[in-house]
């Protein structure tokens, strides 16, 4: 298949989701084109089957600002042309899929076919699209979607309970590559600056506890395998977090989890058998089971290694890829036999 993906090219989950996704699909043998303003910071273009179509915005002085979404259904309708796209796949509902839904519109223009597929990651659910001057045109570019897919059965569950939509909704989970993400000896961990809007804060707690020396700010990383496979236990203390990649992460490598049970998480960390779930905020709760792990190095090591059982068994990429692959063929059919 010819497949063009959209997704942002930051840090965030969704934009980790969809360009390993796309990288797994091109070493299937997939043609995949990645449309963006910028490539994704995890992408590998050295594979042949990989493409990075960047969008540029111009800037008038009749705009406050950019005119991304347009520029954006632009791009996607020239590379669909150019490229031959069997279907559009967007991660975050606003704006990838109106601008999808644009895209496709013009294609249907000129007589050709364009189908796409939304992903609903969270935050564009729980803070983005509840907004209520966001909420119709989420709701109606989540309706007009060729087929639409979440990470978690939670935030299925809250999509069709928000925004009350009535289409099929396919929940296909987040995944890691369980050849890349797994234990192994590396060196030290190299200390580099902290990031983020907590940092400040952060910073200075650690130096009002005299804690400088055991507490490493690394800034961002790509390899975050290399450190998770040095680490005891992996804290996930979110507010929400609608599935909670980076506890999966750990998890595959060895690393039992102490995570609030909030959202998505409860489908990914096993209490009591690959790690703990806590109420939000609990403090005490964490700070217990967390006691109990790190001064216990047999108790560690089991769940440790229960962790990685339970990720690869339920959430490798091996498995959570043929079922984006079948969804895309059904999306086809379904799009063909409507023709």
């Amino acid at each position: 298949m010819k497949i063009g993906i959209t997704c942002y090219p930051t840090y965030g989950g969704s934009g980790v989701v969809a360009t390993e996704l796309g990288m797994e699909l091109a070493a299937r043998g997939h043609e995949v084109h990645f449309i963006s303003y910028a490539p994704p910071f995890r992408l590998d273009t050295s594979n042949d089957h990989i493409h990075f179509h960047e969008v540029e915005v111009a800037t008038y002085p009749l705009f406050d600002h950019p005119p991304y979404a347009l520029a954006l259904a632009v791009k996607m309708g020239e590379v669909a042309e150019s490229a031959q796209l069997d279907l559009l796949h967007v991660h975050y509902a606003i704006p990838h899929s109106v601008s999808a839904l644009l895209a496709r519109s013009m294609a249907a223009s000129r007589n050709a076919k364009l189908p796409f597929i939304t992903t609903l990651h969270g935050t564009d659910i729980t803070l983005v699209g509840a907004d209520r001057s966001y909420l119709p045109i989420t709701r109606f570019s989540i309706e007009q979607s060729d087929g639409v897919t979440t990470i978690s059965t939670y935030l299925k569950e809250r999509t069709q309970r928000e925004f009350d939509i009535k289409r099929p909704i396919e929940v296909i989970p987040n995944f890691v590559n369980c050849d890349v993400y797994r234990r192994h000896d590396m060196p030290e961990l190299r200390a580099e600056w902290a990031d983020g809007p907590d940092h400040g804060a952060a910073e200075w707690l650690v130096r009002q506890k005299g804690l400088a020396c055991d507490v490493h700010f690394l800034g961002k990383q790509d390899r975050v395998y290399d450190k998770l496979s040095q680490a005891d236990l992996f804290l996930l203390p979110s507010d929400l977090e609608s599935f909670g990649l980076a506890a999966l992460e750990a998890m595959a490598c060895e690393v039992p989890v102490i995570a609030s049970r909030v959202g998505g998480l409860p489908e990914v960390v096993k209490h009591g058998a690959d790690g703990y779930l806590v109420e939000p905020r609990d403090v005490a709760a964490a700070g217990k089971h967390a006691i109990e792990i790190l001064s216990r190095s047999d108790r560690g090591r089991e769940m440790g290694k229960k962790a990685r059982e339970d990720a690869a068994w339920d959430f490798c990429a091996s498995k959570i890829i043929p079922l984006y692959e079948s969804y895309y063929s059904r999306v086809l059919a379904s799009d063909a036999a409507g023709a």
